[in-house]
């Protein structure tokens, strides 16, 4: 008896309608004209005879039986990479693509300065970088959309392994003024009613919230920022203070601005970077020579920067 299988690539554009819900877009990212995509979802129902996805002229709608097979198709094609991954990590380490999820309240502030170092010591590493909030990010990770994660702990990302980093001290900034600023803020002075944090999504606004430990900061706090930038600019502009971290801090968030900052004294008052990856993978040599390469050119930025 002879059983014909579906393909990869029918797996490949049933996720990818799944991720998109638009047979346009889902052709796009798999790099295909739509009837391709439409005719192999059409060859992968007849050959398993159900039907996956019901379609109208304005709605793709999945049905009970294609939602979790679009979910078991996901897992297939993840297993597969794996496979791949596990014999690429058996020759040449950080070699070929790797996808890498970082969070916004870190991209604009470190890579910049460690990419070039990694280039250098893996000239044959291709780096895809995607930028998402925590949750997306580690949702992301999970579906196999990217293979590790550049993340600032404490964050519940799962079922996960990680290779922390170093730690990111915050600090408060305010406007400058007449008077001399302490040299150390307390979560005790900051005033509920000037503070300014990030929209909910990202991860640094629960990190600042309990370094100050003051449950009342969460109802009070006018969360309006939608990036460190932002809030800088309202700082600069009188409108309350904020929370920034080290790293923005020393990519220079401050320029150009008469934004003051000092450390913020308290038990909790860093965020830990750290690099995070699906728990047995098999490319985790790979992303732990990663991590020491991290390591190694967040050491030489501080030294430089001293």
């Amino acid at each position: 008896m002879t059983i014909y299988l579906p393909t990869l690539k029918q797996l490949q554009y049933l996720v990818a309608l799944k991720d998109h819900v638009h047979f346009g877009r889902a052709a796009e990212a798999c790099f295909v004209s739509q009837s391709t995509l439409s005719a192999g979802l059409r060859d992968l129902e007849s050959l398993i005879d159900v039907t996956l996805v019901e379609r109208t002229r304005r709605v793709v709608r999945f049905t009970p039986l294609g939602d979790r097979i679009a979910e078991k198709a996901r897992r297939i094609l993840r297993e597969a990479e794996e496979l791949a991954d596990m014999a690429r990590a058996a020759g040449s380490p950080l070699a070929g693509d790797l996808r890498m999820g970082v969070i916004p309240t870190i991209a604009p502030f470190l890579l910049p300065a460690l990419l070039p170092g990694l280039r250098r010591e893996w000239p044959e590493l291709k780096l895809f970088l995607r930028e998402e909030t925590s949750h997306a990010a580690c949702d992301s990770l999970h579906r196999g959309q990217v293979d590790c994660v550049l993340l600032a702990l404490p964050y519940a990302c799962g079922d996960v392994e990680a290779a922390e980093l170093f730690e990111d001290r915050l600090f408060l900034a305010f406007p400058a003024g007449p008077d001399e600023p302490p040299a150390r803020i307390t979560p005790a002075a900051i005033d509920e009613d000037k503070l300014l944090l990030l929209e909910d999504g990202h991860c640094l606004k629960d990190h600042a919230l309990a370094a100050c430990n003051r449950p009342e900061l969460r109802a009070e706090a006018t969360m309006l920022g939608t990036s460190l930038h932002t809030l800088v600019q309202m700082v600069d502009n009188g409108l309350g203070v904020t929370l920034v971290p080290e790293m923005a801090l020393s990519a220079g968030i401050l320029s150009g601005t008469d934004v003051l900052a000092r450390p913020l004294q308290a038990d909790h008052a860093a965020r830990r970077i750290a690099l995070v990856w699906r728990r047995g993978s098999p490319r985790e040599k790979e992303f732990r020579l990663l991590a020491d390469a991290l390591r190694v050119a967040h050491g030489d930025r501080q030294a430089r920067a001293a």
